[in-house]
């Protein structure tokens, strides 16, 4: 296998490139947001019925709050990516084979053997490939041949590193 394509100097494709990976470490705060509001919203609910409600609807509403502001927080830090990594716009390359991925952004390369790579996660718009439990690089479908990208989804099958969303 020797796949090559090329990157080019979109100011989106950083942008898209950061909410991708930073969406990965990110989700949990919505999680964990969603469980805050409840217990929040519940709480204030219930205490309402009693004589002691009032004393604790300062804290189901702080809850609720912090519940929101962490579920807005990924929203958020990917805005902010995307919106300073425009500027981070260069043409580069992705080089594939067998035995590992190089990859050129302007004047930098870098490269990662598969046999470092512990799972590949399949998004819309990414192959997100990782080495250890963090995010390495990812993999653009879009701006591959369809022959190309089924070529490296039955490569990444093979070697059971092809993890579905």
């Amino acid at each position: 296998m020797h796949i090559r394509f090329d990157v080019p100097a979109d100011p989106a494709y950083p942008g898209r490139v950061a909410a991708a990976l930073s969406s990965v470490r990110l989700r949990k705060y919505g999680y964990i947001g969603a469980v805050l509001a409840a217990v929040g919203a519940i709480g204030f609910a219930v205490s309402r019925g009693f004589a002691w409600g009032e004393r604790t609807s300062p804290l189901w509403l702080s809850l609720v709050v912090a519940g929101l502001l962490s579920m807005l927080y990924s929203p958020w830090v990917r805005w902010r990516a995307r919106r300073r990594s425009s500027r981070y716009a260069v043409e580069g390359a992705y080089d594939i084979t067998d035995d590992n991925i190089m990859m050129r952004s302007g004047l930098e390369s870098g490269g990662i053997a598969w046999d470092g790579v512990t799972e590949v996660r399949d998004t819309p718009e990414f192959w997100i490939v990782y080495v250890g439990r963090m995010p390495a690089t990812v993999i653009p479908r879009h701006l591959m041949s369809a022959e190309d990208a089924e070529t490296l989804r039955a490569h990444m099958a093979k070697r059971g590193l092809l993890q579905l969303r």
